[in-house]
């Protein structure tokens, strides 16, 4: 019987300690759950995945046409880039990740849909800030091709648009940076992100000084820890002409 927890790997990165754990709760049944920690803070967990899988689907059902380009900003345990994978019209992927650890994890499957994506050639690993990539004209997601404009841009790394996984975050939540930001996307191209929270009026405000469009989505999700619903949001928006 394999042990009920184990420490995959823990390294040292710019935002402190980070480690990928595998554990089993004979409670929930038999399989295999995997978590990010970042030093003493738990980021992610297999055991609740529908809302990462919901930004892709949800931002991906927004998008018109076919051949798609589309940018992931944060891997974390794959979910949102295995779901966008799942969408036959995509093209070309690009999952960036401020963090060599992680991309590793994926590269050496240490967790379960690292095979996923390596196996699939529309998937491709983007080592950087996606913050800078984002804000900074002279950089973008694309090094190979200078002035490519996506189809959408899918970001699940902060907590949440007013809690950030590092302080520095905070300067992307901007008219001036999101537009910088959407000068990377077609015409009517989306971007969808992921927050913890309930939908919150301020941002959606500040996404509309941008946007044409903004939907905001409540994803439910049974919790068995709590024994009842959780609620995270995903926001849905649409790039003018």
């Amino acid at each position: 019987m394999p042990p009920l927890f184990k420490e995959i790997d823990s390294q040292p990165s710019p935002l402190g300690e980070i480690s990928l754990r595998r554990r089993r709760m004979p409670a929930f049944g038999e399989r295999d759950i995997y978590e990010v920690k970042l030093g003493d803070e738990f980021l992610m967990s297999s055991m609740f995945v529908e809302a990462e899988e919901a930004l892709s689907t949800l931002g991906l059902a927004a998008v018109k046409g076919d051949k798609l380009s589309v940018v992931v900003g944060g891997l974390g345990l794959g979910y949102t880039a295995a779901a966008a994978l799942k969408d036959e019209r995509i093209e070309e992927l690009l999952v960036v990740d401020a963090l060599d650890t992680v991309i590793g994890w994926h590269k050496d499957e240490l967790v379960p849909l690292g095979k996923v994506l390596n196996a699939d050639k529309r998937n491709h690993y983007v080592l950087g800030s996606f913050f800078d990539l984002a804000i900074d004209p002279s950089l973008g997601f694309n090094q190979r091709s200078d002035g490519k404009k996506f189809d959408a841009i899918l970001l699940d790394i902060d907590h949440s648009p007013t809690e950030f996984l590092a302080a520095a975050n905070a300067r992307f939540y901007t008219t001036e940076n999101l537009a910088l930001m959407a000068s990377q996307l077609k015409p009517n191209g989306i971007f969808a992100m992921w927050s913890q929270n309930l939908p919150e009026t301020s941002f959606e405000a500040l996404l509309k000084t941008v946007f044409e469009r903004v939907d905001s989505h409540v994803v439910s999700f049974y919790n068995p820890f709590q024994g009842g619903e959780s609620t995270n949001s995903v926001y849905v928006c649409v790039n003018g002409n």
